[in-house]
């Protein structure tokens, strides 16, 4: 069955009204206001951050589906790329179909709303990456990846709005939470240790290691347990299992066969006066020089993609991402969205380092496309 265009699928009053909000500005919002904020949850903050939402969401998925119809190379033709612009467009029309919110009961009303567009959208990676697959499939193989950059930049705008719309989603919705767990302001935990996060990122690695290889390398972590800093304790478990998974992989398969004491990948978490620092280094062999560029493409993986396989898109997760090639590209997104970043410098022939930096101040808005 061939695929509906926007005008047959949805009503033209309602791509009018996506084109309308899809001109307005978004307004970005820090780390340090969401967690001041939330940390007198009553209902009148509630309210506030319900209306606030109903507006500022409607405005950054009309955004997002807006540039969805417009991608180069047909890309947005794609079955995959068209699955996810019907997700756009239904959350859009629950958005604007939604009353203006005016009391609590309404409030609760709309939270239950945003959840279920949240849950909407849990496979919008591996279905835009899967789309992403059918365009390589089409395209000329005289096309280098280097001429792909307008999808490559389009793909880390798209991934970095949808942490941005998720985080918002998840941020009110666990404000409602009746018994929130000590020094957590909804999703921030103004508490969070980087080494106790690091240490269940690297073991939850470790053990897919053990799985797949039946051994797997130490991993040493240095650093105060006790240095606390406010930050998002998800975020920093998956850029931190990514960055562990990689390296064990390495240095697993480089010294299986090998008489030589296989060498622990190291952890250092330090503390600096702007930045918190995380180091992750390895001697799984390095990458060659002429390869570094591409370890942030989104286009490069020769990975399968588990939806491959899978006829039931719920089964992918976070953790079969990483395997198709957009665990170290999308782990950048999550450090740069509250002002950090993510940088491998390789040593071709011995290892390599990966530095994460995070900021402590915490008030850099977010980044929005």
């Amino acid at each position: 069955m061939a695929a509906k265009s926007l005008y047959e699928a949805f009503s033209k009053s309602l791509i009018d009204e996506l084109r309308r909000w899809g001109g307005m500005k978004p307004t970005g919002v820090s780390l340090r206001y969401m967690m001041e904020f939330g940390s007198k949850p009553t209902q009148k903050n509630l309210l506030i951050s319900a209306q606030f939402l109903h507006k500022e969401l409607a405005i950054r998925i009309a955004r997002r589906a807006i540039e969805l119809e417009s991608l180069p190379y047909g890309l947005s033709e794609k079955p995959a790329v068209l699955k996810v612009r019907d997700w756009y467009l239904d959350s859009f029309r629950d958005l604007r179909s939604f009353s203006e919110i005016k009391d609590t009961n309404h409030e609760l009303e709309f939270t239950q709303m945003i959840k279920m567009i949240k849950v909407r959208h849990n496979n919008v990676v591996p279905t835009m990456a899967l789309g992403v697959q059918q365009l390589k499939k089409s395209l000329d193989p005289k096309i280098g990846y280097g001429d792909l950059d307008e999808i490559q930049q389009f793909l880390d705008r798209f991934y970095m709005s949808r942490i941005g719309i998720r985080m918002l989603i998840g941020q009110h919705v666990a404000l409602h939470d009746p018994n929130p767990l000590p020094d957590c302001v909804g999703y921030i935990h103004t508490k969070m240790s980087p080494v106790d996060v690091a240490r269940t990122a690297s073991e939850d690695a470790r053990a897919i290691c053990l799985r797949e290889y039946g051994s797997a390398p130490d991993v040493n972590i240095y650093g105060d347990p006790n240095f606390t800093f406010p930050y998002v304790p998800t975020h920093l478990y998956l850029i931190v299992f990514e960055l562990v998974k990689n390296p064990l992989r390495a240095v697993q398969e480089r010294f299986m066969d090998s008489d030589k004491v296989t060498p622990p990948i190291r952890i250092i978490v330090a503390d600096g006066i702007e930045d918190v620092t995380i180091k992750v280094s390895d001697e799984g062999g390095g990458i060659p020089r002429s390869g570094l560029p591409k370890i942030f493409t989104y286009l490069y993986s020769t990975a399968k993609n588990p939806l491959d396989e899978q006829s039931d898109l719920r089964t992918a997760n976070m953790a079969t991402m990483a395997g198709y090639g957009y665990g170290l590209p999308i782990s950048r997104l999550y450090a740069r969205y509250f002002g950090g970043d993510l940088q491998i410098i390789s040593m071709e022939g011995y290892g390599t380092d990966a530095y994460l930096h995070l900021s402590r101040l915490g008030d850099s808005q977010e980044p929005l496309p």
